[in-house]
């Protein structure tokens, strides 16, 4: 089953997981090489990965009695697409656009005006 957007950005929600993201920007590693920089227990890194996993962003594999981590750069395609539809607008420059409205207010007749 293919992770969703909402399971992938859940997963990117952390800051640990995300920390965890760029150190395996670097290359493959061991659970216990990952769990090493954090001060937390290796049950809560392995939670952590088990999230990343389910989300797509690393795969975990056992090589003779040690388990590593690897990044899965693919899954974040559909999240890349996503984000990136909202690049295609010009940002907004907010004090022309508040001249343009007072322009536009200031020419347009006063509604209380006209009679009925």
């Amino acid at each position: 089953m293919e992770p969703t957007l909402d399971t992938v950005f859940a997963a990117l929600a952390d800051p640990t997981r995300r920390a965890i993201l760029t150190m395996l920007l670097e290359d493959d590693m061991a659970v216990t090489d990952v769990a090493d920089p954090f001060e937390m227990s290796l049950a809560a890194i392995s939670k952590h990965l088990a999230i990343l996993t389910r989300a797509g962003l690393i795969s975990q594999e056992k090589r003779g009695r040690v388990k590593w981590c690897k990044l899965e750069p693919d899954a974040l395609k559909a999240a890349s697409v996503w984000m990136q539809g909202f690049g295609q607008f010009e940002p907004v420059n907010l004090d022309a656009f508040e001249a343009f409205l007072e322009r536009e207010l200031s020419s347009a007749p006063d509604p209380r005006d006209t009679a009925e």
